[in-house]
């Protein structure tokens, strides 16, 4: 079912629609499932270096009944946590931060920021880069007026997508700053598993409290605009 470049993100189809095992491959679209079965169609992106790809989700380009499945499922998963503050990173991840912690009866959840206000403190930034936004000096801060929403709290993470794993570990670190270790780190979407590794290596106990709503292979070129997971 071919679908034009607005129709994506905007639809939830009913479990089975499409087919998650093409024998042939996907070809331009990825259906990403929710966990009870029901599915989101995803472009399938070409990454830069060619070759490979990815399913893209943009959640500022999607219906609001997307996003609302989404956070309905990322909310599932960060209640177990009981978390007190949740924590949006930006920029794509402030709209999930804003409606889990809305669902979990929070008063306001907590924004990470990547433009510099006059009143931030080096201290209290990281440097950032992620698959679709090279550093190129950017980087991530914490708004100094909001350290006592969490000290001694516990508090989850949300973002939109994790891949590399590299932004995240961003955030982790400027966390670290102010001793905040989240108890959990919700996304929309797992991207492949690429960010397994570098997340081992920082600390191998983080791969057991990363969950996400929707999970998506990394892809490999075929014939014929095919692509198969990886």
């Amino acid at each position: 079912m071919p679908l034009a470049p607005h129709e994506f993100w905007q639809e939830i189809y009913p479990a089975g629609t499409f087919d998650t095992r093409p024998a042939d491959g996907f070809r331009g679209l990825y259906p990403a499932q929710l966990p009870d079965g029901r599915q989101i169609a995803l472009p399938i992106r070409v990454l830069p270096e060619g070759g490979k790809a990815v399913a893209s989700l943009i959640i500022n380009q999607a219906s609001f009944a997307v996003e609302d499945a989404l956070v309905d499922t990322m909310v599932g998963l960060a209640r177990p946590f009981a978390p007190e503050v949740v924590i949006g990173v930006p920029t794509l991840g402030l709209p999930l931060a804003n409606g889990v912690a809305r669902r979990l009866g929070h008063k306001r959840m907590v924004a990470l920021g990547t433009s510099r206000k006059f009143w931030y403190r080096d201290e209290l930034s990281e440097s950032i880069s992620s698959i679709t936004s090279p550093a190129h000096g950017k980087r991530i801060f914490l708004d100094p007026r909001v350290l006592p929403l969490l000290e001694g709290r516990r508090v989850v993470v949300v973002d939109d997508v994790i891949s590399s794993g590299a932004s995240m570990i961003a955030v982790l670190r400027l966390l670290a700053h102010i001793g905040v270790q989240p108890c959990a780190l919700i996304f929309a979407m797992a991207q492949g598993e690429r960010w397994k590794t570098p997340f081992d290596e920082f600390d191998r106990m983080l791969g057991d409290v990363v969950f996400s709503a929707l999970a998506s292979p990394l892809f490999t070129s075929d014939q014929n605009d095919l692509w198969r997971a990886v």
